[in-house]
């Protein structure tokens, strides 16, 4: 038996939470963050359900575990745990992220107002804008974004067919665009959409094959990015992401719109240096950019940046006792 304990700073990005595990995580294997991410999710995935499930977190919790960076021009390394998995990347996790790391010390760039960070999904460069000890706004730039595929169509009980279009940026994204029996997110409840993501998302991934062409590691099809007008001022567009078993994210979601602005610009309605601004359910923002265009294994993508701030909420030791019964943490269906 054995009560085991990390400290974790506690926050959020955009309305979105964040844990960030500062002390207590494994020891893991690996020349890469991707072959730590495995040993992870082979020996230690105990301790993402028992932080990010109830009854210590809930359904929308995710969060970081820091590490020293396998890779010589990263300051520190990523490990992104949420209630989905493990995930390859973050975009509101990675904010969150560097905004409490470089708050409490817990990270020291070799330049100030940038660094790098090593993920599984590989490098991403940041920028930050700090002003006192407080961090105002940070900006990653993500790994390549690319349209994967385009019109694919699944049934849904409740909406009748829908086409989607996959993207992947730094995850893989089935994006609903407006169409006969889906004109706007604004016209249902976070309710309605958590209930119909989890039989489109099965649907795509039953049907179709979601590999990384550089990286067969990062497979299968995992959130659902349904759009709508913008409501606030400067928003380029709104989106509701859901992901895990039944949660909306609250940010704009940094993968999402890199995911996003990858789509538009395989269809030509973004290009180099041009911004694309999301609103989130709540009515947040990232500042999206599309920095420059590149290729992914021959096919057409780009580099995105993603901007957002993030706020830190509190500190945190949480104990995970071998004699609890929901040591492990518990869903509630």
């Amino acid at each position: 038996m054995a009560n085991h304990s990390f400290s974790c700073l506690d926050g959020h990005t955009c309305g979105n939470p964040v844990r960030l595990v500062s002390g207590g995580g494994p020891l893991l294997q690996g020349a890469t963050m991707l072959e730590r991410r495995a040993h992870f999710l082979r020996e230690f995935d105990w301790i993402r359900t028992g932080l990010m499930f109830e009854p210590r977190g809930h359904d929308m919790m995710s969060g970081a575990i820091l590490y020293p960076p396998t890779r010589p021009d990263c300051e520190i390394g990523v490990l992104f745990i949420e209630t989905s998995g493990c995930l390859p990347m973050c975009g509101h996790g990675t904010i969150g992220t560097i905004t409490m790391a470089l708050e409490n010390g817990l990270v020291t760039p070799r330049v100030p107002g940038r660094l790098s960070i090593d993920t599984p999904a590989g490098k991403v460069d940041i920028t930050y804008r700090q002003e006192g000890r407080f961090v105002e706004e940070v900006r990653l730039t993500n790994v390549p974004g690319f349209l994967h595929a385009k019109g694919l169509t699944a049934h849904v009980d409740g909406l009748g067919e829908i086409t989607v279009d996959v993207a992947y940026g730094g995850n893989f994204y089935a994006i609903v665009d407006p169409q006969p029996n889906f004109r706007d997110m604004a016209d249902h409840t976070a309710g309605q959409l958590i209930g119909w993501s989890p039989t489109l998302r099965r649907a795509l991934n039953e049907a179709h094959d979601f590999t990384h062409p550089e990286h067969p590691e990062i497979r299968g099809l995992s959130h659902i990015l349904w759009t709508g007008a913008p409501t606030q001022p400067g928003a380029h567009g709104r989106n509701a992401v859901f992901y895990g078993d039944k949660a909306i994210d609250r940010s704009p979601c940094g993968t999402g719109t890199s995911a996003r602005m990858a789509q538009l610009a395989a269809k030509g309605r973004l290009g180099p240096g041009d911004e694309f601004w999301h609103e989130s359910i709540i009515g947040s923002i990232f500042k999206g950019r599309v920095e420059a265009e590149t290729t992914v294994a021959g096919r057409p993508a780009i580099i995105p940046s993603i901007g957002g701030w993030a706020r830190q909420t509190g500190i945190n030791t949480i104990f995970i006792d071998d004699r609890d019964p929901y040591a492990h943490g518990f869903v509630v269906a």
